[in-house]
């Protein structure tokens, strides 16, 4: 097939040895492994200016190209209109929303100048490949550039409701961007369905041909593409990392208490403040419980330099050392909560260890952790995942124990019910859950995004009137 080119907001260099825990970065490496071609994004790094052409590192068939942000427009671009305007709309936290003329002009400014920095990187037949809300008008800056490629974009979190998007001041820009692409790529059937109600009732376009769609002049494409993970491989990697020092430790630790196990981003929309009031519920009000089970919140920081994430890091800080004061003994500390990563292979380790998965978040376009701790289980004696009904992967994974995560008593009784849950029961879910996450993995999901793009008309083949 033609070379693929991926573009994301951070690009995962070969000589990053730390190990990834987040599923885009995973996701695309296995991608990038099976077709030579170019990795391009932010390189993470902060300079006086933006870098006005890319750095290349190779690594076998693969290059990686990266550019520097300026310190103005990483304030604008990504703290700015991504992550206090973009992401808060997409997760329908409306009060949380920020925005700024100036932010906004960062925002296009910087998609501006990973377009004309990569320009010169594409070769005529390349599948280019843009993921999520930084980069949403990206396809168009490259169209202003002249590329005539077949260009995809693929959106990892939610899309909002039209109500919802309407919030937004000049939310046209955005859904005129999205136009520009070949492909639009989304987790559900929730997410297609909101896009399609603002193509066809905002920008007065047409969606009545299947998944074609029109607007502002161009005829694209839009489906469903839930995002999977290399079940497999994960599983396989859970049993061997179980022997790991970390694992050991932690097993030891336990004292044949069973473990309640999150892994998050420190996030708002991961609902952290709602899983600890769950956890101190269940304390409260099962004495059966109490020096018996113990929640362990792995929760790496995030955006430290966005006022929301600070706040949100203090109040956990304050409510995990609440529960702690209230239920702990000399040998027991029943909440804890970790501001640090961990490898995937140590985490793979510690799903399988755990009873319960609690993965509640407010709103989520998929969250893998889900999937991974599903794969991470012994058949034999498999844990129970307890799912907010808001990820995206609830959609597949309905076997879980489905939660509202804005439910205290919901989320509390449903972890009660999974420490008690018999044997029998645990594997039935655990199959039918596993069976889910196999079916859809994460080469189904890469094969069918890029094979739905392949087959798009190059626009330099389509009519002059585009």
């Amino acid at each position: 097939m033609a070379r693929l080119v991926v573009i994301s907001n951070r690009v995962t260099l070969p000589s990053d040895r730390s190990g990834s825990t987040g599923g885009l970065a995973v996701g695309l490496r296995d991608a990038l492994r099976r077709h030579s071609g170019v990795w391009f994004g932010w390189s993470g790094k902060v300079a006086d200016a933006t870098s006005t052409s890319a750095r290349i590192e190779k690594a076998g068939r693969v290059s990686y190209a990266t550019i520097d942000l300026g310190r103005v427009d990483l304030a604008q671009y990504y703290n700015g209109y991504a992550n206090s305007t973009l992401w808060p709309l997409l997760h329908y936290r409306l009060g949380l929303i920020e925005f700024t003329s100036e932010t906004y002009d960062g925002y296009k400014r910087v998609n501006a100048a990973m377009a004309r920095a990569l320009v010169p990187l594409l070769k005529p037949d390349d599948l280019v490949w843009v993921h999520d809300y930084h980069l949403i008008p990206l396809g168009a800056e490259l169209r202003g550039f002249g590329v005539a490629n077949r260009i995809g974009f693929f959106l990892h979190t939610p899309f909002p409701a039209m109500e919802v998007l309407e919030a937004l001041p000049r939310y046209e820009g955005l859904l005129s961007a999205m136009s520009a692409y070949d492909q639009v790529g989304f987790q559900t059937e929730n997410d297609l369905r909101a896009f399609r109600d603002c193509i066809l009732h905002l920008c007065n376009g047409d969606t009545s041909d299947g998944e074609a769609l029109t607007a502002f002049g161009r005829t694209f494409r839009a489906g469903v593409f839930p995002i999977g993970i290399d079940a497999a491989e994960f599983a396989e990697t859970a049993a061997a990392a179980v022997a790991l020092p970390d694992a050991s430790r932690l097993k030891a630790s336990l004292v044949g208490r069973s473990l309640i196990i999150g892994v998050d981003r420190l996030d708002y929309s991961k609902g952290l403040p709602n899983r600890f009031a769950a956890f101190d519920q269940l304390l409260a009000r099962r004495d059966d419980q109490r020096g018996r089970v113990t929640f362990m919140q792995i929760a790496p920081r995030s955006r430290s330099d966005v006022p929301q994430y600070r706040e949100l890091r203090r109040r956990l800080e304050q409510v995990a050392g609440r529960i702690n004061g209230r239920f702990a003994d000399p040998d027991w500390t029943p909440l804890r909560y970790l501001n640090k990563g961990f490898p995937r292979r140590t985490l793979a380790a510690f799903y399988r260890i755990a009873r319960v998965g609690l993965v509640t978040p407010l709103r989520d376009g998929m969250n893998l952790v889900a999937k991974e701790y599903v794969a991470a289980q012994d058949p034999a004696d498999p844990g129970i995942l307890v799912l907010s009904r808001f990820a995206g992967a609830a959609r597949e994974l309905d076997a879980a124990l489905l939660v509202n995560p804005f439910d205290i008593d919901e989320i509390a009784d449903a972890l009660a019910r999974a420490l008690a849950m018999p044997i029998a029961e645990r594997r039935e879910r655990w199959a039918a859950m596993m069976e889910a996450v196999q079916s859809n993995s994460i080469g189904n999901w890469r094969d069918r995004f890029l094979d739905a793009l392949q087959a798009q008309a190059r626009v330099a083949d389509l009519a002059p009137t585009l």
